[in-house]
């Protein structure tokens, strides 16, 4: 090759430094080391949703314990509650590193699922009804930790994409129910103790990979965005997650397979979860061919004193535009200033400010959308939690199907309400509450059709309340930042998240078990049973009920909240207006 001027051995020392420059940003810091997190991160949420699988296995539990279907309730609410100590992982996320997360939530999965699968599997006697409450928290506390590493790490290391991250990472903790289950029952024919084995293994080992990739980068590096392709890639992972989710619709709708069948199609599952991979892949070799183009400058070029021209110049032009943009600083300073009194004069801040966690409990606001997120999460946490013995009661000996349909189209639910609410929003200053009042009525018309017991009610019903649940999660999110602000967000949002486990004890723990126990009759090993749709058909009419008052309670909501989805509005539209206006100058 030939090179223009002769290449010293100060160029050369300028193009490696230079080269190692690019290469260190896209490799350890702004692009694939933070990318390839990105990607572990989203495998860790594939395995993360173990909450909802108990359905599962709890007919295995109530058999070897002899329970009830009340104590069998009671069971899945302390599963629940290990959720309300997630704000001990938030408050660990600000003081320790991301592996350390990672390697307790690990840990106390391996421990709280271990215990049960020693149980199911009959290698140990039944344990105390008591201790078994404790492995079963441990098993729900330990996905807080996993959740908690992997959305805050990457939403600081993605800060302009905040929405992307969480949708995908939320849309892939939907589909990891049916991504367990399915696989189970293609490698082990939905054995219960071999359900609970992945539960407590794998976690275990996607975590431990998760630990050498997932770190938090620098802020300097986080700054650099990702030149412009960032929401390209997340497209891309989007739509990779899209593919897994109907691969799985269609594996469910096809009815038995074949063990051959089965085994190539938990292969190709597993291909499809590493796809996202390719990514980091991606920019990594692009980074590669940026810095041979940059070598190659440097060798070409050999001298630098353009470059120390144009930095004298940009030096100049900052001195020259400071001048101009003081008085506007100054100004700005002023307006804010007059802000600050302002608010000093009132006692409470307005809606959509920032709310300290005492302020937003003072407000009507917050308690409308607790208790409505209440009527949403509580009642369809009950069907999740009951599912198995609503298929037994039915007729059906496999429940498996119920449960990855609660899985997939709650993935659909959550991938969707985010996208669609944020439009009407930017379009027609839609409150997002509307949505949530919707998935409510979708919600309550699929209680009424499972207490009708028609044909095809469970399936049809579990379609319908893991849609609605999705957009119910998905919703209450962006809509209790909006309302009370981002400063104090993660407090107030893990008071929200206490609803989990209260809707799991009020709903599922006594109505549905209390219930339950009324209709069914005792067995010889001193458990109960009950057949038929007369089971479930109370306590499908009571979770109706309590959809209509989260229909109103949401309303209310979007009519108290609708002055402020109008200012959202303008606002949004007065920054497309300025992205769109041709430049001035």
């Amino acid at each position: 090759m030939r090179y223009k001027y002769p290449l010293t051995l100060g160029a050369w020392d300028r193009g490696r430094k230079r080269t190692m420059e690019i290469w260190n940003r896209g490799w350890r810091g702004a692009m694939v080391g933070r990318w390839l997190g990105f990607v572990t991160a989203v495998w860790v949420q594939c395995i993360s949703g173990n909450n909802y699988t108990f359905s599962n296995y709890s007919g295995a539990l109530k058999t070897l314990m002899g329970l009830t279907q009340l104590q069998l309730n009671n069971l899945s609410v302390a599963k629940d509650i290990g959720k309300a100590f997630g704000i001990v992982a938030g408050l660990a996320s600000d003081r320790l590193p991301t592996p350390i997360i990672l390697l307790i939530g690990s840990l106390e999965g391996l421990v709280g699922y271990g215990a049960q699968w020693l149980v199911v599997r009959q290698s140990i006697r039944p344990l105390p009804y008591w201790q078994m409450c404790i492995f079963l928290c441990m098993g729900g506390n330990s996905s807080t930790w996993m959740n908690t590493a992997v959305l805050v790490t990457c939403i600081r290391n993605f800060r302009q994409n905040r929405g992307p991250v969480s949708g995908i990472l939320k849309g892939y903790v939907g589909l990891s129910t049916a991504i367990f289950t399915d696989i189970c029952c293609a490698l082990f024919s939905s054995d219960p103790a071999s359900f609970i084995f992945l539960l407590a293994v794998v976690p275990a080992a996607v975590c431990t990979m998760a630990m050498l990739f997932l770190r938090e980068s620098p802020p300097e590096d986080v700054e650099a965005e990702d030149d412009g392709d960032g929401s390209q890639y997340f497209a891309v992972i989007n739509a990779m997650a899209v593919t897994i989710a109907v691969y799985l619709l269609i594996f469910d709708l096809t009815g038995k397979h074949e063990a051959l069948v089965s085994r190539a199609f938990a292969v190709v599952l597993l291909l499809l979860l590493a796809a996202p991979v390719a990514v980091p892949i991606h920019i990594a070799l692009k980074a590669i061919h940026r810095s041979g183009g940059c070598r190659e400058a440097d060798a070409e070029d050999g001298v630098s004193e353009p470059l120390l021209a144009a930095e004298t110049e940009k030096t100049e032009a900052e001195v020259a535009n400071s001048g101009e943009t003081s008085g506007d600083s100054a100004a700005a300073e002023e307006v804010v200033v007059e802000e600050k009194v302002e608010r000093g004069r009132r006692q409470r801040p307005e809606i959509g400010e920032d709310h300290t966690i005492v302020e937003a409990v003072k407000t009507i606001d917050f308690w409308v959308l607790f208790f409505s997120f209440l009527c949403g999460v509580g009642t369809g946490m009950t069907v999740m939690n009951n599912m198995g013995q609503m298929g037994t009661a039915m007729g059906y000996t496999d429940v498996s199907i119920f449960v990855s349909m609660l899985s997939i189209w709650g993935f659909f639910g959550r991938i969707a309400s985010g996208s669609i609410s944020e439009y009407f929003i930017k379009k027609h200053a839609t409150p997002r509450p509307v949505w949530n009042a919707a998935s409510q009525i979708l919600m309550a018309a699929g209680y009424v059709m499972m207490a009708i017991g028609m044909p095809g009610a469970l399936f049809i019903g579990s379609v319908i309340v893991g849609l609605s649940y999705g957009v119910r999660l998905a919703v209450s999110v962006p809509t209790a930042s909006e309302l009370f602000g981002l400063k104090y967000y993660g407090l107030i949002y893990n008071i929200l998240i206490l609803n989990l486990p209260l809707g799991s004890f009020l709903f599922s723990g006594l109505l549905a078990g209390i219930l339950y126990d009324a209709e069914a009759t005792n067995t010889e090993a001193g458990g109960n049973t009950c057949v038929g749709a007369h089971c479930y058909r109370m306590v499908f009419v009571v979770l109706a009920l309590v959809s209509l008052v989260g229909i109103g309670l949401d309303v209310l909501l979007a009519y108290r909240t609708k002055q402020l989805y109008g200012k959202i509005h303008l606002n949004k539209r007065a920054r497309d207006t300025k992205a769109a206006a041709p430049d001035s100058h």
